[in-house]
């Protein structure tokens, strides 16, 4: 196949309450540009745009791209972002390669799905809670998709364990004001917060948390500790080093990888972008997404959705985090699951991890728990 040159859409917030991991994602992306242009089979053009957190912005940027007649965008972090977007693509058939860990229950012929399904993230970091005793959750996070998911998850899994959900409280994007919240989770003493706050309502949270535990004489990280599906490395950064350890993670990528191929990707990273942020998982994710949308592209010999999608499905890419390859059923990928455990110097300590790639089961309809009954009526609380 000869040199093919490929105009792509990059759609990241990287302005607005979660810029940082925007920024994080389109260096991720760039990175893998940069990498796919000097290997010299396939030339990539990446055509940029920034909603800055905005639902508005991500229609606005994604009718732009495919107006230009760009057929592929990577792009988005929030699943209210993508769900927002998806019928345009479906409409005029398109792909987005959405690059982030999400909450599942969700397919799409229209959509290549590079980030952690549940059964990659949440479910694993459930089993690790529940071995070491976290029976009772107390859940926090964004007032969004990706949270009353996740927290639906957890709620029924921990019920078919005998455990419990001892509160629920959601936020705005973007809100920073916890002491409300706080005096409910310390009232309730649950064995772990599980944190679902994106962005800079949760550096704050982490933060505050902390503070609030020290001034009752409680060690936060050993009695009350937090748990999330979405902490990253920039984001152990922006908490700060008054509370940036002793909080668990879990994730697919750790910068913490010990392997030449993800110490190769760092420094290649680190090389390109000294100036940050640090690499997190949907970094990693973005420039999977990339790489494999280029040799889709060089195999297929075409931009045609259908054509680059089998060539997606047809390939195996040696990421940083391990060896990746997609579901031709989902359009989901395999990868590898870990826990991570926050270190004072803003990383993190992989603390377990899958021996090999885990299928995507982006319904939990494979994984146990296969049937999730809730045995009890759930304590909800309307957010007017």
């Amino acid at each position: 196949m000869g040199l093919s040159h490929h105009r792509i859409g990059i759609l990241f917030s990287a302005d607005g309450p979660y810029g940082l991991v925007g920024r994080a994602m389109l260096n991720g992306a760039l990175l893998a540009v940069d990498e796919v242009n000097a290997r010299g089979d396939c030339v990539l053009e990446p055509v940029i745009r920034d909603p800055q957190g905005a639902l508005a912005g991500y229609v606005a940027g994604a009718e732009r791209l495919l107006d230009a007649g760009i057929r592929h965008v990577v792009g988005c972090y929030t699943s209210s972002s993508r769900k927002e977007i998806i019928p345009i693509f479906e409409k005029r058939d398109a792909l987005l390669w959405y690059p982030s860990h999400y909450e599942g229950f969700e397919t799409s012929a229209n959509v290549v799905y590079t980030g952690a399904a549940p059964n990659q993230h949440i479910v694993p970091l459930v089993r690790h809670l529940l071995a070491r005793g976290g029976r009772t959750a107390f859940c926090v996070g964004s007032n969004y998709i990706w949270a009353w998911e996740n927290n639906r998850i957890l709620r029924e899994t921990l019920a078919i364990a005998g455990g419990d959900v001892a509160g629920e409280r959601y936020l705005a994007v973007g809100e920073t004001a916890f002491d409300q919240v706080i005096a409910a989770i310390l009232a309730a003493k649950p064995d772990f917060v599980f944190n679902t706050l994106i962005g800079i309502s949760a550096y704050r949270f982490f933060r505050d948390f902390r503070s609030a535990c020290a001034a009752r004489g409680i060690d936060q990280a050993r009695t009350m500790p937090v748990a999330s599906c979405s902490l990253a490395e920039p984001e152990l950064e922006a908490i700060g080093p008054e509370a940036v350890d002793g909080h668990l993670s879990s994730s697919v990528y750790f910068t913490s990888i010990d392997t030449p191929r993800n110490r190769a990707f760092m420094a290649a990273y680190a090389a390109r972008f000294p100036e940050g942020p640090t690499p997190s998982a949907d970094a990693e994710s973005s420039y999977i997404a990339v790489h494999l949308l280029a040799r889709a592209l060089a195999r297929a010999g075409t931009e045609e959705a259908a054509t680059v999608r089998r060539a997606a499905c047809a390939d195996e890419f040696e990421a940083p985090q391990g060896p990746v390859r997609l579901d031709e059923t989902t359009l989901h990928a395999c990868l590898t699951p870990r826990i991570g455990l926050s270190t004072a110097a803003a990383r993190f300590t992989i603390v377990a991890q899958a021996e090999a790639p885990v299928a995507p089961d982006p319904y939990l309809v494979r994984s146990d728990p296969r049937v999730v009954p809730v045995s009890r009526r759930p304590h909800l609380k309307v957010v007017p």
